[in-house]
């Protein structure tokens, strides 16, 4: 588990640090659940044994989370509902002298959530996508190593 967070959040810094794509507001939300993640997984190796299986029972409602988030991203890349995020929405601009306005800027600019990051080009799927797709397939081994677990207990 710690492993599949950290290189889900390694591939997230090397796109925004590396290629120099700056993330939007749900790609920052969505890095979340794989912080979790990778706590949980330490915490697992550290445990073993019976808190070990309790990490991997608390990791399937993170990585959920994780699947939740990156279908809303994915549903605003393609148009079907709004962000719920307030920063990705278009800035408004006050009224003021410019200082006030240049104060009132972020230090760093946003990119619009319904902008997807596409990395292989020709592949159609955003990196909320993969996101997504990759967190159904941590929850699916996950699932199955609960699975395991359990039959092995019957016995």
């Amino acid at each position: 588990m710690a492993v599949a967070g950290a290189v889900a959040l390694g591939i997230a810094a090397w796109v925004e640090y590396g290629l120099g794509d700056v993330p939007c507001g749900l790609c920052l939300w969505e890095r979340w659940p794989w912080r979790v993640l990778v706590g949980l997984g330490l915490l697992a190796a550290l445990l073993r044994g019976q808190g070990a299986r309790a990490m991997l029972w608390l990791a399937v409602p993170v990585m959920l989370a994780a699947c939740g988030l990156s279908a809303v991203h994915v549903g605003v890349e393609h148009g079907w509902w709004p962000s719920p995020l307030p920063e990705c929405r278009a800035p408004v601009f006050h009224p003021g002298t410019f200082a006030e306005r240049l104060a009132a800027m972020p230090m760093r600019p946003s990119k619009p959530c319904d902008a997807p990051t596409y990395l292989v080009g020709a592949l159609p799927l955003s990196m909320a996508a993969m996101d997504g797709l990759c967190a159904a397939g941590v929850l699916a081994v996950i699932a199955y190593c609960l699975s395991r677990g359990r039959k092995r207990g019957r016995r």
